[in-house]
């Protein structure tokens, strides 16, 4: 069963990890997908993988970026001219960063909150002007499990994710009338290329306290957002889904 046939995503970081399994995941249940990354290059190449499973997946690439209000308006437009609709819009691009406080330079704390809190804002904006005109729709953001537990160094990261958790909770309070549902995804330690690429000793250490006994796969996360894209999820809304093999509780 093809439980997004007939809608339209857009996915921002969708060229890797995370983001590229939800594009896959959405595409194999029937979703023409729009996918955004931030440099041509990243998006040729997801799209050129993605064409060689399939070369009949309703997929497009661009590169815009994702803060400035102008280029999402141009780039959503885009993507209703080329699939017809924008029904489900998945806020999925950040960066992270591991400086001590003491460290920590101000302009690398405003590109980390740039990325992660001012792009979901014009992206989801954006998304539901057109959803509300649509009668409804679906925004998903991608959080994080410190979002939930925060983390020893590196402050900017969690607190962009703390307001990610405000920001999909109150939306999904304002935006309901409208027939929009706003949930997130709170992944924990998962097998993305950076992960996959550390020392196995060090892999070690950084499951060994999750209950599962391992970390989770970019496959599993896509699908926690496929459910909650789904009509599945109807009545689901301001939730933040923990995928994280209850680590850290």
């Amino acid at each position: 069963m093809e439980l997004l046939k007939g809608k339209t995503a857009v996915v921002t970081g969708g060229t890797r990890g995370i983001g590229l399994a939800v594009v896959k995941k959405f595409l194999e249940n029937g979703a023409k997908v729009a996918l955004l990354g931030s440099r041509q290059e990243t998006v040729d190449k997801a799209m050129a993988a993605l064409k060689e499973e399939n070369p009949n997946y309703p997929v497009i690439g661009m590169c815009p970026s994702l803060s400035n209000p102008e280029q999402i308006h141009e780039t959503f437009q885009k993507v209703k001219e080329a699939f017809g609709s924008l029904d489900i819009l998945v806020n999925n691009a950040g960066v992270s960063a591991r400086e001590p406080l003491y460290d920590y330079k101000p302009e690398d704390f405003n590109r980390v909150m740039d990325i992660n809190v001012t792009s979901v804002f014009v992206c989801a904006r954006e998304a539901a002007r057109i959803m509300k005109e649509q009668g409804g729709g679906v925004i998903l953001n991608t959080s994080s499990m410190v979002s939930l537990y925060a983390q020893a160094s590196g402050c900017a990261y969690p607190t962009s994710k703390f307001a990610v958790n405000g920001f999909t909770k109150s939306l999904a309070r304002e935006l309901g009338k409208d027939h929009i549902r706003v949930n997130a995804v709170a992944p924990g330690v998962t097998r993305t290329d950076m992960v996959a690429a550390l020392p196995e000793d060090m892999v070690k250490r950084i499951t060994a306290p999750i209950p599962l006994g391992r970390m989770g796969e970019p496959e599993e996360v896509a699908d926690a957002f496929l459910f909650l894209a789904s009509d599945m999820a109807s009545y689901i809304t301001g939730e933040i889904l923990s995928v994280d093999g209850a680590a850290m509780t």
